[in-house]
């Protein structure tokens, strides 16, 4: 894969930092103009296009699966406006609405068509609001440990509510304590060097530690998205070909029973010993799931 650190065959130039090492990176990052925000954007490899998106961490999460799917399919991924290494965010609140908005401009900038998906975390509502005004460029949907419409149930919006809370983000702002969490073998690291736990933990700086809270606190309160994204779900997406991947430690709230519920022919895949992060815990495993199921279902 090439690795330009200046320049970039889309977009605008954008410096990567020093911390994000040839070895830890190997991929073309380019900065991408987005509703009054830069983005910053990475692809890697050839073929059908998939668009990986996240929202809360950053882009790093999907290096190890991207590598892997690579020689068959043009991978797509950015960090949502606030995230890694897209533009900080000091004037508008974060929040779902406008990472789907980030999503819809993406697709529309890089002008993406016969597209699969893959959603994880609370990038799921997100894309499927922005896919739903898009229905005609989407192909298939991957939702690995995510969900796409409202959260119900007192145990699911508490969690949110007290994530999402000031005081909890000042603490963590302060202590850093959940992304060195997540750079553990809990989280992303399970197959992390040192040298790409660092980066992981550089690109949730203070700033970034703050966007993460605050898309938290948004999601549990986002009435208009749920709106949009359920409706999505409902009407246009409703027969597009789903493969859910989650980890087996990581679904305390049912969410692949509702996907099941919801899309009848869906193809559901767990990860053994997985927790949050699938796809840092078994990208070949989740790479050949993927494979397999676009031949079979999309393509």
């Amino acid at each position: 894969m090439i690795r330009n650190r200046s320049m970039s065959i889309e977009g605008r130039p954008l410096a990567l930092p020093d911390w994000l090492k040839a070895g830890v990176w190997p991929f073309e990052t380019f900065g991408l103009e987005v509703d009054g925000s830069l983005l910053a954007v990475t692809e890697a490899g050839h073929g059908p296009a998939i668009l990986f998106v996240h929202v809360g961490t950053w882009s790093i999460v999907w290096r190890d699966l991207v590598t892997q799917l690579a020689p068959q399919f043009r991978c797509i991924f950015f960090d949502a406006p606030g995230n890694g290494l897209s533009q900080r965010i000091s004037r508008a609140p974060l929040s779902l609405d406008r990472a789907a908005r980030a999503i819809s401009g993406v697709i529309a900038a890089l002008d993406l068509r016969d597209l699969t998906v893959v959603a994880h975390d609370l990038a799921g509502p997100a894309a499927m609001a922005a896919m739903g005004e898009v229905p005609e460029r989407i192909r298939g949907i991957v939702a690995m440990n995510a969900f796409g419409w409202r959260p119900l149930g007192a145990a699911l919006r508490g969690m949110l509510a007290i994530v999402g809370s000031r005081t909890m983000r000042e603490i963590d702002v302060l202590t850093g304590f959940l992304p060195r969490i997540t750079a553990s073998s809990f989280g992303v690291g399970r197959h992390y060097d040192e040298q790409s736990r660092r980066a992981f933990l550089a690109g949730m700086g203070t700033s970034g530690r703050r966007a993460f809270h605050d898309y938290m606190r948004d999601a549990a309160r986002c009435e208009r998205l749920y709106n949009k994204a359920q409706g999505a779900l409902a009407g246009p997406l409703a027969r597009m070909p789903l493969l859910t991947i989650f980890g087996e430690r990581n679904d305390p709230f049912g969410f692949q029973k509702e996907w099941k519920r919801r899309f009848p022919d869906a193809r559901q895949v767990v990860v053994s010993r997985g927790n949050h992060f699938p796809m840092c815990d078994a990208p070949e495993f989740v790479g050949r799931a993927i494979r397999s199921w676009y031949e079979e279902c999309v393509a």
